[in-house]
């Protein structure tokens, strides 16, 4: 069940937590997975630890020009691309009366305007083969906001729209877009926080604990699926019951 022998996926944020679970979770589901990121160390390391059938092709997503550079070594390496993970993201935090342009405008460049950029690179060999799959992560603040994160919470909202809208327009090609929405999960960001912080988020979420990157990877494999060819345009939760949408 959800065997992905035979396909080809680029996960973007690879070096991260969640990115990282996510691309060992579709390796072991049998497909080749090229690894994305910005820092060079991290991917190589998680290529080695994959064994055969994993690449590294670094880019900066913050330089438009570089969504189109990275599908098309992506496909090179791959020999197709059928599977786009966009994973890659950052965060500005900033109350919105204190927040500077560049926090704002570099946020959405890379949570939201890259991943238009990789679906639309990405969508040229998907239609031509009549199959593909476009998973994005967003978050739950995409639904409930936070404060301090206008512009993580706009960009994440942004990017459940996107995945709604580009369902609709290729659902009759054979390529589904669904996006996966972490709650709280332990992070390098969640790492940085203390005890007492992590315990106050902790009894805040109905299972009473932070969720893990390996919690929202199967997701993921489900979606990039062929079990899952009747399902696009859908926002799927991973958030303990944090947010019951």
């Amino acid at each position: 069940m959800f065997d992905l022998n035979g396909r080809s996926a680029l996960v973007t944020g690879a070096s991260g937590g969640i990115g990282a679970a996510i691309a060992r979770a579709l390796h072991h589901a049998g497909a080749k997975v090229v690894l994305s990121g910005t820092r060079v160390e991290a991917l190589e390391a998680l290529r080695r630890d994959l064994g055969a059938g994993a690449f590294v092709a670094a880019a900066d997503l913050a330089i438009a020009e570089s969504a189109d550079r990275l599908v098309k070594n992506a496909e090179e390496i791959a020999g197709s691309l059928d599977i786009l993970v966009n994973n890659a993201g950052l965060s500005r935090d900033q109350l919105l009366l204190r927040m500077k342009d560049e926090d704002w405008n570099r946020v959405i460049e890379v949570d939201l305007n890259a991943g238009f950029r990789l679906a639309r690179a990405a969508l040229r060999g998907m239609m031509r083969r009549r199959w593909g799959r476009i998973i994005a992560i967003t978050s739950v603040v995409g639904a409930t906001g936070n404060p301090g994160q206008t512009n993580y919470a706009a960009a994440k909202a942004g990017t459940v729209g996107f995945v709604r809208a580009l369902a609709a327009e290729v659902a009759s090609r054979g390529i589904t877009v669904n996006c996966v929405a972490p709650g709280f999960i332990a992070t390098a960001m969640t790492d940085a926080l203390t005890p007492e912080q992590k315990e106050r988020i902790a009894t805040s979420i109905p299972m009473g604990r932070i969720g893990t990157p390996e919690e929202v990877a199967p997701c993921v494999r489900f979606l990039a699926s062929d079990e899952a060819r009747y399902v696009t345009g859908h926002c799927l939760h991973v958030n303990g019951g944090l947010a019951m949408l």
